[in-house]
């Protein structure tokens, strides 16, 4: 093997190493505001995004989404890089073009968009019983 291409594999493998490997995104995941929690997995051809919510806290404005408990809140959003997906989100009754994208194996971001202006950001986090 000429000595440029062993450089060549060499900095590939060890910049390979360096990037940091995102824990899967499978789970339940919790809003910032501890009041819902949505179930997150792989679905499709096992790289799309897929969740329903699954879980309302009882605080009283929480009765007006209990129609969309147990109902997919994204179906096969489209991975668009590493822990990032992108698609159509059903979120409280809501149509939105959307992302989310994992941060660390605790922590994601949801942002969805109604009508291209409004929009909002979600933080959420590994819910662990």
């Amino acid at each position: 093997m000429p000595r440029f291409s062993r450089l060549i594999a060499a900095l590939a493998l060890s910049c390979a190493a360096a990037m940091p490997a995102v824990a899967s995104s499978a789970g339940v995941w919790e809003l910032e505001t501890r009041d819902t929690r949505f179930a997150l997995d792989l679905c499709g051809d096992g790289t799309q995004l897929c969740g329903e919510l699954v879980w309302l806290s009882d605080a009283d404005y929480n009765d007006q989404y209990k129609p969309y408990l147990n109902r997919p809140m994204a179906q096969a959003l489209a991975p668009t890089g590493p822990g990032k997906w992108k698609g159509t989100l059903h979120l409280f009754g809501h149509r939105m073009s959307g992302t989310i994208t994992q941060h660390s194996e605790n922590h994601m971001t949801l942002s969805g968009c109604a009508f291209l202006v409004v929009c909002k950001t979600y933080q959420m986090y590994r819910h662990t019983p």
